[in-house]
């Protein structure tokens, strides 16, 4: 990570969360299997949602009722009911099967003592994002939490890291995005910061190489 900011440590590291520091797909694909159910449709399953993730709540339940990763338009009657479903049967569910990555506590744990500011910047719900840090015990790390509909833009534009940049009063030249898609590095990309990737989240069945992080570390822990 040094070798990004020219052996010194950033001030701010900005993280992802789905993929990146959570392994939520279990209950995201819970609840989307419980929507698709209660509207008279076959499950999708874990391998189909894990491609679906990465846009926020709103592209995955569209993906879902369209049964394909594209941009395939959804009636507004069958996705308002859809999304009503997701997110009650979500919000039911949001951490229980969910799990930390190995590496991600002790990543957080290091990284605050060394003084560096954190930051979360996720295209998931902010609701369920506060209650998933909870449920986790990580909403005591980060200084800014950003949602998906905290802003009127997510990711990959850059407007939630700008603003988390701006609210922790640090400029891009001394921040970094940590994340495992290629929102994260379009977002990283367009806000002029650094970016880190992991090999082993959500990117759509993609391998993150192709999309070219200025570093790709297997654990999070490989950061301090």
């Amino acid at each position: 990570m040094r070798q990004l900011f020219s052996g010194q440590l950033p001030e701010l590291i900005m993280f992802d969360l789905d993929g990146t520091l959570v392994d939520s797909v279990p209950d995201l694909a819970s609840a989307i299997d419980k929507m698709l159910v209660a509207l008279g449709r076959d499950e999708a399953g874990v391998d189909k949602v894990v491609r679906w993730v990465g846009n926020g709540a709103t592209a995955l339940v569209r993906r879902a009722l369209v049964d394909a990763f594209g941009a395939v338009p959804v009636d507004d009657g069958l996705f308002d009911h859809g999304y009503e479903l997701f997110l009650r049967f979500y919000g039911e569910a949001t951490a229980d099967q969910s799990q930390l990555y190995s590496g991600a506590l002790a990543c957080l744990e290091g990284l605050k003592g060394q003084g560096i500011k954190l930051a979360l910047v996720t295209n998931k719900p902010l609701a369920f994002t506060q209650t998933m840090l909870a449920g986790f015990g990580l909403d005591g790390f980060f200084s800014v939490v950003l949602g998906g509909d905290s802003l009127p833009q997510k990711k990959p534009d850059p407007s939630p890291l700008l603003e988390a940049m701006r609210q922790c009063g640090v400029k891009a030249e001394h921040s970094l995005m940590v994340g495992d898609s290629v929102n994260d590095v379009r977002a990283a990309r367009a806000a002029g910061c650094p970016v880190v990737c992991v090999p082993y989240g959500y990117n759509h069945g993609d391998a993150i190489s192709l999309s070219k992080p200025d570093l790709i570390v297997d654990r999070l822990d490989q950061l301090l």
